[in-house]
């Protein structure tokens, strides 16, 4: 596939998805979706051992471009909207077998914050910000919006950022827990090539089922989490990595993890 919405790149084991429609602040239509998607297949088949998630461009996303909101019934029909591609998107983000590296560069907003908030670790530069703008048009956050505030930053501010609609800035979404960090702009180029390369050469599997054991845990039981995580290191302790790991630790060398 030629990619005329976004950029797509897979070297060394670093898969790079940047959304490429500055002109129109990166905002998703279908031909993006399909692109992503193809993108994401690519990452999978590869495979990858980190996804990098970035937008060209003064933002980052600005969520749907609601130029498509026009023609037939189905086109205005947002729940199949909804169904064909945002929920798919999400679901396909949590459930990558590697970390997914989120650079969010401007303005993150509607849609563009929630799937930006799918990732597992979000960077966002100084001038960046967090905008559910989803109760300006009427609408409730999708995407994850209201599934995924509450569990980041409770229910009082999620309902505040949900209700009002207001800009959150980068700075104070670190300090409420919304993202992992929060670095100068002309420095996020740098901090994301540097958690690209550390993930390449990280114990992928085991990084994949700790973002799996997490993902799931604030719906289960202590119990029922406990047994998951006797599951799984059952799995990881039979896995090349842990070997390996093991190896390098007696031998005081730098392990060589292949990501198995």
């Amino acid at each position: 596939m030629n990619y005329e919405t976004i950029e797509f790149s897979l070297e060394q084991g670093i898969a790079r998805l940047t959304l490429n429609r500055p002109d129109k602040l990166n905002s998703f239509t279908e031909a993006m979706h399909g692109e992503i998607a193809d993108a994401l297949d690519k990452t999978q088949a590869q495979p990858a051992r980190v996804l990098v998630i970035t937008g060209n461009g003064r933002g980052f996303c600005a969520g749907q471009d609601l130029s498509e909101r026009t023609g037939d019934a189905e086109s205005l029909d947002l729940a199949q909207t909804i169904d064909k591609f945002y929920a798919p998107l999400v679901r396909r983000l949590r459930a990558l077998p590697m970390p997914v590296v989120v650079g969010v560069n401007g303005v993150a907003a509607g849609a563009g914050a929630n799937i930006a908030l799918a990732g597992d670790i979000v960077i966002a530069a100084r001038s960046a910000s967090f905008i559910q703008a989803f109760c300006r048009l009427g609408l409730l956050p999708d995407s994850g919006g209201t599934y995924v505030l509450p569990r980041l930053v409770g229910q009082a501010r999620a309902m505040g950022l949900s209700l009002l609609g207001d800009k959150l800035s980068a700075e104070q979404a670190v300090q409420w827990g919304l993202i992992w960090e929060c670095v100068d702009d002309d420095a996020l180029a740098d901090r994301l090539n540097d958690l690209a390369t550390h993930f390449a050469s990280a114990p992928t599997k085991g990084l994949a089922y700790t973002k799996q054991a997490i993902n799931v845990s604030l719906n289960n039981t202590l119990d029922q989490q406990l047994d998951l995580e006797r599951d799984l290191m059952g799995e990881l302790g039979r896995s090349e990595d842990y070997n390996e790991g093991v190896a390098a630790f007696l031998a005081k060398r730098q392990p060589v993890f292949k990501g198995k």
